[in-house]
């Protein structure tokens, strides 16, 4: 029996389309989109200015809170806070490490550590986050148009 968790993708129904020309410092678009100023958090701060770990960490959060209001339902206060760290490694690289809360207003922490993993199970970007997606992300080298 095939794990549903790797099953195979359906259709798209959106895709984001992100391109960033400049590095930690510059600038991010997407197209037909926002455009945000982006610098390093290892670097001087830069008013206004955004970074990876910010945008990830904004990204897991509105999923997250979206997916938990699909479960629990109406009528629910929801806050979903996600934080994502930037680490060293060796030779220069770093890497992330990223958790999340989930807070529902008036439900019994029971009930709510419930609705926080099904909410987790659901939202995209956790499954990407933690490998349970379709597919594995993937990076090529393409010719320079």
């Amino acid at each position: 029996m095939p794990d549903q968790a790797h099953s195979e993708l359906q259709p798209a129904i959106f895709t984001a389309v992100a391109r960033n020309r400049d590095g930690s410092t510059g600038e991010s678009s997407v197209d037909g989109g926002i455009r945000v100023a982006v610098a390093a958090p290892t670097g001087p701060a830069v008013p206004g200015a955004t970074n990876p770990e910010e945008l990830l960490a904004l990204a897991w959060a509105t999923c997250l809170n979206a997916a938990a209001r699909a479960i629990a339902g109406p009528g629910v206060a929801i806050e979903a806070v996600a934080r994502v760290s930037l680490h060293p490694r060796a030779e220069g690289a770093y890497e992330f490490s990223a958790h999340a809360e989930l807070s529902f207003a008036g439900v019994p922490m029971e009930e709510a550590e419930s609705l926080a993993a099904a909410a987790h199970e659901r939202c995209p970007v956790s499954r990407l986050l933690d490998g349970r997606g379709s597919e594995q992300p993937t990076v090529r080298a393409v010719p320079v148009a």
